[in-house]
């Protein structure tokens, strides 16, 4: 019984000898993550900090860290901070070392043009002195001032009026062409890195005072004080569209491949390609704004009496539902170059060209007086264009200065968040603007 016990004592202290020597030789590499990240491949703008820092757990001393990009070592820290001012794909490669080995762990970065999402301020600039410029605001709320110059190294055409995204493209117009050395009366440039692409002026000497542009394919329609003009892109050759005389100094709007040009008391209705004016929806009052609502239909603004807002079918051009406004809610565009109205889904804003913000909600036909900036801005003393609401948050944007002459320096971009009962103030940017021609949402031609 003893010389048993005695044999299975030493059997089981033989296991423990060897399951122990055995444990001992095995190697502990690292087990290592990258904390900063939710996923092994990730999206950032142009020159945007990624930190990344290295989650080690290591039972034998770590050795090394080490940091590489495309297989160029970068970094030996625990903490690594990437940014590249080059689009491209980047593959960055964590390795950490300890007395028994390496382990390694991948991410992917896609690095896109920083002028990919965002708001753009287009601004006229002061037109004897300076010509049109950028003023760009970034999803983290970051503005970025004089945007296109700071890519280009030259400026944009004088008195910049209006501008549209398409195919990646940005194409921005101006009133007086390329005088004092701008760009050109149409400027095209990346959509994602500002870089300018192609500039027109001699092709486009025909207009007369340019003011709006929108896109489609190969097909420009620009507005002038005669009409609207069709300009091919690929040919550079210029048409007059047929009926478009008295087309209006304001916004058109793109559904599909037809252009909806606002026209006193009408819509122009211009199919893509087309040098003519394909149908004319008509109406009672004239029309102070017109927009490309979220399922595809066209918000309208009407000045009649009282003011009513439409949804018209793009289609077949029949009003799908009309609300008329309470007799103090005028919805005029102003003396400006921008839609009287601007829309989030069926939540409609807009002030006249004053400083009083009303929301419409169309689905309820409510109108309420939500704010008045004047109240709040402190050297509000003219509403330069009108308003526009951003199609994903919700904000409202709005631009003021305090006056002419040298007060045009003094100015506001005011960022207004829709409470429910109110507008609020959430942020607001002093200073930045030259006389501001419009706001542009990238989100909107998306």
């Amino acid at each position: 019984m003893n010389k048993k016990i005695l044999l299975i004592t030493s059997l089981l202290l033989l296991s423990i000898f060897i399951f122990t020597s055995c444990t001992k030789d095995d190697p502990q590499l690292p087990v290592i993550n990258i904390d900063g990240v939710t996923s092994t491949e990730v999206s950032i703008p142009q020159d945007d900090i990624l930190t990344l820092t290295a989650k080690i757990e290591s039972i034998p001393e770590i050795v090394a860290i080490k940091w590489m990009i495309d297989g160029q070592e970068k970094g030996n820290d625990k903490t690594f901070n990437f940014s590249q001012s080059e689009i491209g794909e980047y593959t960055i490669v964590l390795t950490v070392t300890n007395k028994d080995g390496e382990n390694s762990t991948t991410i992917k970065v896609s690095v896109y043009g920083k002028y990919r999402n965002g708001v753009y301020v287009l601004n006229e600039g002061n037109m004897t002195s300076e010509n049109g410029f950028i003023t760009f605001i970034t999803p983290k709320g970051e503005i970025i001032d004089s945007a296109y110059f700071k890519v280009n190294g030259s400026s944009l055409g004088n008195t910049t009026q209006d501008m549209y995204i398409a195919e990646k493209q940005l194409y921005i117009i101006a009133q007086n062409g390329n005088r004092n050395g701008g760009d050109g009366t149409l400027v095209v440039a990346d959509a994602e890195t500002l870089k300018k692409s192609a500039a027109y002026n001699d092709e486009l000497s025909t207009l007369s005072w340019p003011t709006h542009i929108a896109v489609i394919g190969n097909n420009a329609y620009i507005r002038d004080n005669a009409g609207v003009y069709l300009f091919n892109l690929s040919t550079k050759v210029l048409s007059f569209v047929e009926g478009s005389k008295g087309a209006l100094k304001n916004r058109m709007a793109v559904i599909g491949k037809k252009v909806f040009v606002p026209a006193n008391k009408s819509i122009y209705v211009i199919e893509d390609g087309a040098a003519k004016v394909n149908d004319t929806i008509k109406f009672t009052a004239a029309v102070s704004g017109v927009l490309a609502s979220k399922d595809g239909n066209l918000w309208v603004s009407s000045t009649s009496s009282p003011a009513q807002i439409l949804k018209v079918s793009s289609s077949d051009y029949s009003t799908i539902g009309s609300n008329e406004l309470p007799a103090e809610a005028k919805i005029g565009a102003g003396w400006g170059a921008t839609p009287g109205i601007s829309a989030k889904g069926d939540t409609l804003y807009f002030s006249n060209a004053s400083t009083k913000i009303y929301r419409h909600i169309f689905s309820s036909n409510k109108t309420d007086l939500m704010v008045n900036v004047k109240d709040h801005i402190e050297n509000t003393g003219i509403v330069y264009n009108n308003l526009a609401v951003h199609p994903v948050t919700g904000d409202v944007y709005f631009n003021t200065i305090k006056g002419y002459g040298l007060s045009f320096l003094v100015n506001d971009i005011s960022v207004w968040s829709d409470t429910g009962s109110a507008l609020t103030l959430k942020e607001d940017y002093k200073d930045h603007t030259h006389f501001p021609a419009g706001i542009f949402f990238t989100d909107s031609f998306k």
